[in-house]
């Protein structure tokens, strides 16, 4: 089977080839510096991002695979959730090249195709030419590794979403806990606007905070003692805003700026493993996943590798290039509901903004 999929749900326009669980192409076009200047996401200049880079961007991962529309078995997109003029873009598109083609076309929800992702494997960069080619030969593209499924509870975390939701079997699960407010990667963007840091701040944020102190300063956990799974930022970046108006000068001291990185992360992290860790042990399984833009986060991905191990849990961390938003985690996934159950969409359907993952 080979399938073409499309992702547009926020400020990144990717389309990626998959074919039998094997990624062939993923072509990922960021809008970052556009958007850079505001501090975030501009809905209407993403959504002409979108309009104006869908053609060239699918294209090129046609191009990348070698594949011609004609070899296409099926087309999928993202149906939903994310910014709703941005949907429009890739979901319209998908669907008139479904018809265009008489082939199925797939809907599929942004927050399920990250939920998956962590069993994606990835061909290594070393051993991609830029045109895709590989570079050593014989060198056999790795496929999506369903077969190694373990009953697992899964972390999503990125900017507008934290989640923990329970994988009892393949494409069978159900979320425990949610954000009540503010989102992990939310919570870095802003502190990094308060501190005057360039946008996205998280990356930012992860980068100074390797030579900071992360016990300089005391920030809170918010929900972290709590017995429910759901979590909360909002407080986390309140007191950081007091903290920097009571303390203005600590942000022109270089190592006080990488001291607050540190310790801002540091409470972010403790409350995401800890309560990660105790939804594992709650629901009695033995593996642990974590997927989104966050997972990109060294400390997050240190701790909770050092967390499963005290706990004798298996770990499987989305490959950071899956992280962010790409198009590849939406075919494969795609593909998957294609492979195990009747799961084509109406040529007609609807963008799902708000749809929430079940």
């Amino acid at each position: 089977m080979t399938l073409l999929a499309l992702e547009t749900s926020c400020d990144e326009t990717s389309a990626a080839v998959v074919r039998d669980g094997k990624i062939l192409s993923n072509i990922v076009s960021s809008q970052i510096k556009l958007h850079a200047e505001y501090g975030g996401v501009v809905p209407e200049l993403a959504a002409r991002e979108h309009l104006k880079n869908i053609s060239p961007v699918t294209q090129a991962a046609l191009d990348e695979a070698k594949i011609s529309p004609a070899q296409l078995d099926a087309v999928a997109a993202t149906q939903g959730p994310g910014l709703a003029i941005a949907l429009l873009v890739g979901l319209k598109t998908a669907q008139a090249m479904a018809f265009a083609l008489s082939k199925p076309f797939i809907g599929i929800n942004h927050h399920e195709a990250h939920l998956y992702s962590p069993w994606i494997n990835v061909l290594p960069a070393s051993c991609r030419q830029k045109n895709g080619d590989c570079l050593q030969d014989g060198y056999t593209l790795p496929a999506a590794d369903f077969s190694k499924f373990q009953p697992n509870v899964s972390l999503i975390v990125s900017g507008g979403h934290t989640l923990l939701v329970l994988v009892e079997s393949d494409l069978n699960h159900r979320v425990l806990g949610g954000t009540i407010d503010d989102a992990a990667g939310e919570c870095f963007d802003k502190t990094g606007k308060l501190m005057g840091l360039a946008y996205p701040a998280g990356p930012v944020i992860d980068k100074l905070a390797e030579q900071g102190n992360p016990k300089a300063f005391s920030f809170p956990r918010p929900l972290l003692h709590d017995a429910n799974d759901d979590f909360s930022f909002s407080g986390l970046k309140t007191s950081v805003r007091y903290f920097l108006r009571d303390h203005p000068d600590l942000l022109n001291d270089p190592q006080k700026v990488r001291d607050i990185c540190a310790s801002v992360q540091a409470a972010i992290v403790e409350v995401l493993v800890a309560k990660t860790i105790r939804a594992a042990k709650r629901n009695g399984v033995r593996c642990v996943t974590a997927s989104g833009g966050v997972t990109c986060n060294r400390a997050l991905r240190n701790e909770l590798e050092r967390a499963c191990q005290k706990n004798g849990f298996t770990l499987h961390l989305a490959e950071k290039s899956l992280c962010t938003d790409n198009a590849a985690m939406i075919g494969i996934l795609a593909e998957q509901k294609l492979l195990k159950g009747n799961f084509i969409s109406e040529f007609d359907a609807e963008i799902k903004p708000g749809w929430a993952l079940a």
